[in-house]
């Protein structure tokens, strides 16, 4: 049979999707992008403006596959699997539990034609269920999905509703994933989860995130290995101390902040202040001098006052990210910040989002003009016709001329100058 995925939201979105083709293609089946006789939708649901990416990417869907059966699985089916099953055409129902189900459940469908909905409490599910990786054609990054479920319950975040408690892949597997992407002559791998830092929280010995990257760069020394979004607890002195030592770890680390403001961080139930994140940093700077940091900021958060914003503005300018995503907050229902009174107008949350944006755009450039005339190693990527797009360490693309080298191979460049997200350069 012909099968069709899509995917919305996450790196652990991402991973799952791929994952799922892979089975579907070791089944005999084959993946198209219209006409098919099977869709499978991997749902997002962080914020309200991502449900309705989930309709359409749903209708897009069912308009180049009108003949299909339609599957919504992801986070979206998960905390909404009655509306989900209402929607006009979709046949199957699943949550974030049993990925691999969905594909039984969607052979059977085709021959039976009846709606089926299998989401289970996940907050009940207490196993790691395990995926295969692997890389896209024509790529040479891959994701490894080691970790799933988040027990920190912000009061912005529906995901623990989503996702369930924390479940870990354990160590031994993991070394076994990367070592078949090795295989694969991937050359780079990034380590996602939900929440990655409680990664082995769960798991009888009680290893920890530092264990596991570690024992994944001890593995495949030849494979670049990149940590996906870090709560700031695991930045600590030990984490610095045992990891600095590998030269096959990606120099970017993305520590989530939200916000600069104490004050707002209590609000949303993070779990450290100000002046604990800015330690982190300082740390993650002494070990890896030149390291991205980058992270994310939601602004206009229930009872946001200009001055609480304005300490957010002042703590970024003291970190200086290397790159911020920016989100102006969104209410989700079913979460406690829905709740909260002293809502922000949306006009402004839209207008401090934008003054983040222009801060972080000044910054990036600060961050990337420290590197203009640097000689460093780069991974090829597969070119374009204007341009080359090739990655090292750090968080930016580096892009090249065309026809630069094959694709996979690892290059010596010279950094030139600044793009919008990037540098330009030349190869030596």
């Amino acid at each position: 049979m012909k099968f069709c995925f899509a995917t919305l939201g996450c790196k652990v979105n991402q991973f799952e999707t791929q994952a799922l083709a892979q089975l579907a293609q070791s089944r005999g089946h084959t993946l198209v992008h219209t006409d098919a006789d099977i869709c499978i939708l991997n749902t997002c649901t962080v914020t309200s403006s991502g449900d309705h990416k989930n309709l359409r990417a749903l209708h897009k869907l069912q308009k180049d596959n009108p003949n299909a059966v339609t599957a919504l699985c992801g986070c979206f089916a998960q905390t909404e699997p009655e509306q989900a099953a209402k929607l006009a055409g979709v046949d199957i129902v699943c949550g974030t539990a049993d990925r691999a189900a969905v594909l039984d459940l969607c052979e059977q469908a085709v021959h039976r034609h009846h709606k089926i909905c299998t989401v289970s409490d996940i907050r009940q599910h207490r196993e790691f269920e395990a995926l295969p990786a692997g890389i896209l054609p024509g790529h040479t990054r891959a994701l490894l999905k080691v970790q799933d479920g988040c027990d920190n319950y912000c009061t912005y975040c529906i995901i623990p509703y989503a996702r369930g408690h924390v479940r870990s892949l354990p160590l031994e597997e993991a070394v076994n994933e990367v070592k078949k992407l090795a295989q694969q002559q991937v050359r780079e791998i990034m380590i996602t989860g939900i929440e990655i830092a409680s990664y082995g929280r769960d798991l009888p010995d009680k290893l920890s995130l530092i264990d596991l990257t570690a024992t994944l760069c001890k593995a495949v020394p030849q494979v670049r290995i990149r940590l996906g979004s870090l709560e700031p607890r695991i930045i600590t002195q030990e984490f610095c101390d045992r990891l600095c030592g590998f030269d096959n770890l990606a120099y970017h680390f993305h520590v989530s902040l939200q916000s600069g403001c104490d004050a707002t961080l209590q609000r949303m139930h993070r779990r450290y202040t100000a002046e604990q994140y800015a330690a982190c940093v300082r740390r993650l700077r002494q070990t890896f001098p030149s390291c991205s940091i980058t992270t994310d900021v939601i602004t206009g958060f229930p009872g946001e006052t200009e001055q609480e914003f304005s300490q957010t503005l002042d703590f970024l300018q003291r970190c200086a990210f290397a790159s911020i995503h920016v989100f102006p907050y969104s209410e989700r229902a079913g979460t406690v910040a829905a709740s909260m009174p002293d809502s922000v107008p949306q006009q402004v949350r839209s207008q401090r989002a934008n003054t983040v944006r222009q801060l972080a755009s000044h910054m990036s450039q600060n961050f990337l003009q420290q590197f203009m005339g640097q000689t460093i190693p780069v991974v090829l990527e597969h070119g374009r016709a204007d341009a080359q797009p090739a990655h090292g360490k750090w968080h930016f693309p580096v892009i090249l001329p065309p026809d630069s080298g094959k694709q996979g191979s690892e290059i010596i460049v010279q950094l030139t100058e600044p793009t919008k997200n990037g540098m330009k350069a030349v190869v030596l």
